[in-house]
């Protein structure tokens, strides 16, 4: 799910001086309604508000900055329950994904995976995140909500064609960095 061509970029090597963050993927029960409709669990993401630096207007994982001393499962949890009041207490982390170096922000993302037995109460920080989606696990591995699009970026002075994959859920495109950790996340899963 990387965009094509990714010029100077390589996901094996991270730069010296990469400011580290934490995302936490959380999957819990799916509400009733979506159980009726045979979904299991779900996914939590978030639209990301208009105020912040970076990444507007996309689609991420819950998390940001890892702060000193606090270990990346720390960070992800804290970012959770900043960003939609997730619970901590409520979450098991069972296990890291690959890091992903993100040359737009500077981070290292370090994604978690998190389970929680229950839906949680969400409660979304409104100046940080315009909206949470809750996207069902069984969607991200559906090949027809995987779409592509060219978009045109400046590399070195020069205009390129960039190959942009992405899931399209809930009317919203989620591609980069997210994309990328949820189709390993679902490599995983029907490995």
């Amino acid at each position: 799910m990387a965009p094509q061509p990714r010029i100077g970029w390589d996901p094996l090597k991270f730069p010296e001086g990469a400011r580290d963050g934490a995302a936490l993927l959380l999957i819990y029960p799916a509400a009733e309604a979506a159980v009726a409709a045979g979904q299991i669990a779900q996914v939590a993401l978030t639209v990301r508000g208009a105020g912040l630096r970076n990444h507007t207007g996309q689609v991420s994982l819950p998390g940001g900055r890892v702060e000193p001393g606090e270990t990346f499962e720390a960070a992800a949890l804290r970012e959770a329950q900043e960003e939609i009041g997730v619970d901590p207490s409520i979450v098991e982390t069972i296990g890291r994904l690959t890091p992903l170096h993100i040359p737009v922000s500077g981070f290292l993302l370090h994604p978690i995976v998190g389970f929680a037995s229950m839906r949680p109460a969400f409660q979304r920080a409104e100046w940080e995140v315009a909206r949470i989606i809750e996207a069902p696990v069984s969607l991200l591995s559906n090949p027809a909500v995987v779409k592509r699009e060219i978009r045109a970026r400046v590399v070195k002075g020069q205009s390129i064609d960039v190959d942009v994959p992405f899931f399209d859920i809930d009317g919203e495109k989620v591609w980069g960095a997210t994309a990328m950790v949820l189709a390993e996340f679902c490599a995983i899963l029907t490995s």
